[in-house]
Parts: structure tokens; sequence; C-alpha cells
């Protein structure tokens, strides 16, 4: 009896290694050549966006996605290669997938705004914006959100998404920007001696450029004033201290010229009336 027995597990094991040997070779197989294959196709999608000059952390994002993506492809075909009923597997994995991505729904809005900010370059780093309701230099962008440095020196952390679904405006992407100043003088002042002095004051700063020229022109009469407009084009690098300089250059030199700034002034009649007397 014990002989049976034992001729029945040497049979059974028998049959056991010649019908899944092959099935575990062809399993070991798949998985050792998939990762490799998952390891040279992410490095080479890296290698493409580096030739591109495509931001080192979408590079390594990407890189890490495209690599885990095709490993769990892979691990899918080993185990069902092993006679693994991979549809429930699957099928677990996409409800998980679903799940999580409704509850990191606005993280993962951030990330798709990072890829965006990086991919199309509306800013780099050293910037100055107006993005998010918020006005700094950026000083990094994240995949979730933008770190901008306020003149005043405060740290502002601004979700990517908020960015990418408002204007931005970019502030130093060119090298030159117009000052745009408005002038009133009086209606008793001379408005062709007001405009010789203005382009005097603009002749005399070497900062402004020569080209596009300065404008100089009356844009309005207004209530109280003639105002006009000076238009004049500088570094963008420069721009603050041109714009505060010409703003005090020209009210010292207008007092100087006798021109006069008008500013808000209320005339107060008083009449008797003669009942009140009485």
């Amino acid at each position: 009896m014990s002989n049976i027995n034992i001729d029945k597990i040497i049979e059974t094991l028998t049959y056991w290694a010649t019908t899944y040997s092959v099935k575990l070779i062809a399993a070991i197989l798949i998985f050792i050549i998939g990762k490799w294959l998952a390891h040279k196709i992410s490095r080479l999608i890296t290698k493409l966006l580096e030739k591109n000059n495509v931001d080192i952390t979408l590079v390594h994002f990407l890189e890490s996605i495209t690599y885990y993506t095709f490993l769990i492809v892979v691990i899918i075909a080993t185990a069902g290669q092993l006679g693994i009923n991979t549809t429930s597997f699957i099928t677990i994995v996409g409800a998980a997938g679903l799940a999580i991505g409704l509850a990191l729904k606005d993280s993962l809005s951030n990330f798709a705004s990072g890829v965006m900010l990086i991919l199309f370059r509306p800013f780099r780093a050293g910037d100055f914006v107006n993005a998010g309701g918020v006005s700094g230099t950026v000083a990094s962008i994240a995949l979730f959100n933008t770190t901008l440095k306020t003149p005043d020196n405060q740290k502002v952390i601004v979700p990517n998404s908020k960015i990418t679904n408002n204007v931005i405006t970019n502030v130093t992407t060119n090298d030159t920007r117009r000052v745009d100043l408005v002038i009133g003088i009086s209606y008793d002042d001379d408005i062709k001696k007001t405009k010789e002095v203005l382009n005097r004051i603009i002749q005399e700063d070497k900062r402004i450029l020569d080209t596009p020229k300065t404008k100089i022109a009356v844009s309005e009469l207004a209530d109280s004033s003639v105002n006009f407009v000076v238009r004049p084009w500088v570094k963008t690098s420069e721009y603050w201290d041109v714009y505060y300089d010409l703003i005090e250059k020209i009210k010292i030199t207008f007092d100087e010229e006798g021109i006069h700034i008008p500013y808000p002034q209320q005339d107060v009649h008083l009449y008797n009336n003669p009942a009140d007397e009485k």
C-alpha cells in the first residue's frame, strides 16, 4: 500500500514538474526580459526629452512613470503565464486607480498644470510675473506648485492649477519695457513750453533708449488740468529706477520753470443772508 502511495506521489510530482516547469521558466524569462525592456524604454524616452531641453524635473518624473507602467504590464503578463487569473486583478487595480484619482482630484489638477507650465514655459525662474493673483519673482517651478518671492521678500506658494486657470503676465520676459506716465499741468501754462521741458528731461536721462522713440503728447483736457502722456522706453532691468527718477525730475524741473501741476481745490463762497441778521 505504501509503495502504491509513493508511486502516486512521484507520478503527481513528475506531472506537475513537466507541466509547470515550462510555464515557470517562461514566466521568469518574461519578467526578466520585460523588466529589461521597461528600463531601456524609459531611458530612451529620457534621452529624447533631455535632447529637446525638457525640464529635468519633468524628465525624471516621466522616466519613473514610464518604467513603472511597463513594469506593471510585465508583472500582469508574468502572472498570466503562471495560470493566475489576472482579470480580477486588473479590475481591482482599475477600481483602486479610480478611487485614488477622485480622492486626489485637486492634486492631479495641480500636477497636470505643473506639466503644462514646464512644457510650455510661460515663465522661468527669475522672471517677475503676475500669476494666480500674486505678483513676484519666480523662485522655483515644481510639479504641484510654484514658489514666488514678492517685492517685500515674502515667500508665496501658489498651486499650479490656480496659475494656469488665470491670466499670466510675464513682466520681465522682454529686454525692453515702456514707462507710462500721465503728467497734468494747469490750463494757464504753456503747452509748447511744457513739451520742450519734458523732451529735455528725457534727453538728459541716458538710460532712456533712442529706439523706440519716446512719445510725448497731450492726451486729455481734463476738468482741472491739461494731461500729457510721457512714454519712454528703457531696459526692463532699469524700469523702476527710471520711473521713480523721472517723476522726481519732472516735479523739480516744473517748479524751476514755473509750470504748475494742479491739485484738487475747493473754493468756498460765503454769502450773507439778510434774514439771518434779523
